[in-house]
C-alpha cells in the first residue's frame, strides 16, 4: 500500500505543475515578475501607443481589444511580453508547445486545472517548492519510469485514489516528508 503513495505523489504534482504552465498565455508569460529595469503600469493602465514596438509585435493578438482589458491584465501581459524578448527560442519553443497543449484542453479541464493552480498559490512558500522539487524528480525519470508511475496510479480504484488524496492533505509537513523518504528507500530498493 505505502509503495502505491508514490504515484499520489507525482499524479498531484504533474496536476499542479500542468496548471502552473498551462496559465502561461500565448506569449508565454503574462503571470511572470517584471525584469528589474521594466517600469510599473500606471493604475488607469496603457494605451496602445504607449508600448514599444517589441511590446506591440508580442501582444498583437491584443491589440484589437487592448483598451477593454484591465490595467491588472494589461500590466501581466506587458510583463510577459517583456519576459518574452529575455527569452531563448528555445525556452519560446517550449512556451508555445505548452501554450498549445493548454488550448488544446477541453474548457471543463482548462477550468479544473485553473482552480487546482488557486489552491496550489494558497500553499505556503516551503510547500510550494517542495511540490515544485518533487516534480522536477519525476521529469529527472526516464520515460519508461513516468509510464510506470502514472499507470500504477491509475490502477488503484478511484474511491482508494481519494481517500489517499485527503489523508495527504490531512498531514502535517513533517508527516508528508517522513513518507517521502519512506518512498524514496521503498523506490530505490525496488531498482536495485
Amino acid at each position: 500500500m505505502k509503495l502505491r503513495l508514490v504515484p499520489v505523489v507525482f499524479g498531484l504534482l504533474l496536476a499542479v505543475s500542468v496548471s502552473a504552465s498551462a496559465q502561461a498565455p500565448a506569449n508565454a508569460a503574462a503571470s511572470a515578475q517584471a525584469p528589474a529595469n521594466v517600469p510599473a503600469i500606471p493604475a488607469g493602465g496603457v494605451t496602445w501607443q504607449q508600448l514599444t514596438p517589441e511590446q506591440r509585435k508580442a501582444l498583437g493578438r491584443f491589440e484589437s481589444r487592448w483598451s477593454q482589458l484591465p490595467p491588472d491584465r494589461q500590466a501581466a501581459l506587458v510583463r510577459g511580453a517583456d519576459r518574452w524578448q529575455t527569452m531563448t527560442p528555445e525556452q519560446r519553443q517550449q512556451a508555445e508547445q505548452r501554450f498549445k497543449r493548454w488550448r488544446d484542453l477541453p474548457p471543463a479541464e482548462r477550468e479544473r486545472l485553473r482552480e487546482r493552480y488557486k489552491e496550489f498559490r494558497t500553499l505556503p512558500p516551503e510547500e510550494q517548492q517542495r511540490l515544485r522539487q518533487a516534480f522536477r524528480r519525476y521529469h529527472e525519470l526516464t520515460p519508461e519510469q513516468q509510464q510506470q508511475l502514472r499507470q500504477r496510479w491509475q490502477d488503484i480504484p478511484p474511491e482508494q485514489r481519494q481517500q489517499m488524496r485527503q489523508r495527504m492533505q490531512q498531514m502535517t509537513p513533517e508527516q508528508r516528508r517522513q513518507m517521502r523518504e519512506e518512498m524514496l528507500k521503498q523506490g530505490s530498493s525496488q531498482g536495485s
